[in-house]
Formats: structure tokens, C-alpha cells, sequence
């Protein structure tokens, strides 16, 4: 239940997204980020605040743990809706973090997958990708290298 121990505390972001979503593109959009990641329930969650200051936003992530399933909930917001979207679920096996879950992109279902790898106590990578096919296919569109800060 303590998975995301390692990521408490600063961290400084090199933030890269895909511009535009399902259409071959590879015109990605590179800029920085700061975040604060802090406990709650004694390692059994966490919430997150990023600070993406070139684009005058803000994201919110919270962390929960469910004993029973033995497995984590991620949730996001960002300070342009205020919405809380729906959450993505799993586990770390072998050091790699892997969360699956429904969403929506241009009012049409997709999966969504977060993936947390290369875990070191100075640095961390997360990718989001989406599928629009129910999961046969995958495309990334958000990547994050944390570094310490």
C-alpha cells in the first residue's frame, strides 16, 4: 500500500503532449511543470498539485488505496474545469505501475492507461496513453520526466 512513497515530495517536470488526439499526429508540445506530492492515510494515499506556470494552469491528482482489492485509484483535475475525472485502477508489479480505466476524448469512449517506470529515488517517468478501440491499439500522448527537486 505504500507504492507511491517514492513520490512524495518536490519534483521538477519536463512535461511532453501530443497536440492533437487520434490522427497520426507527432507534433508534440514540450514545456515545464513543478509539483508537491504529499501523504494521506499513512502511505495509503496521496495528493498531488502541478503547477504548469507557461500555460497558466494548474493539475490535482489524489491517490487512494483500496485495501480489499489491493489496488489504487488515480483521479485528475485541472484548474481550467474544476471536474474531477473519472479514475484509472491498478498495481505496481515490478517496479512498473500500470492503471487501466474509461474515459471520454470528443464525446466518444476510450480507455485511458497510465504507466509510472523507471523509479529511482532522484527521478520517476509517467505516460499516459489512449486507446479509442477498446484497447487493441494504443497512442501516447502525455509523457512526464520528474526529477527531484
Amino acid at each position: 500500500m505504500n507504492d507511491f512513497d517514492f513520490f512524495i515530495g518536490s519534483w521538477n517536470v519536463v512535461n511532453r503532449r501530443l497536440t492533437t488526439l487520434f490522427a497520426g499526429s507527432d507534433d508534440w508540445q514540450t514545456f515545464p511543470g513543478t509539483t508537491t506530492c504529499q501523504p494521506i492515510f499513512n502511505g495509503g494515499g496521496n495528493t498531488e498539485e502541478i503547477i504548469f506556470p507557461t500555460l497558466g494552469t494548474r493539475g490535482f491528482t489524489l491517490r487512494l488505496f483500496d485495501v480489499e482489492r489491493a489496488e489504487w485509484s488515480i483521479y485528475w483535475a485541472n484548474s481550467r474545469t474544476g471536474v474531477l475525472f473519472p479514475p484509472v485502477v491498478g498495481t505496481f508489479t515490478n517496479g512498473r505501475g500500470d492503471f487501466y480505466g474509461d474515459d471520454t476524448h470528443d464525446d466518444k469512449p476510450i480507455r485511458a492507461h497510465f504507466i509510472w517506470s523507471d523509479i529511482t529515488p532522484t527521478s520517476a517517468r509517467w505516460e499516459q496513453e489512449f486507446s479509442a478501440d477498446g484497447g487493441t491499439t494504443w497512442e501516447s500522448n502525455w509523457v512526464m520526466e520528474f526529477t527531484r527537486a
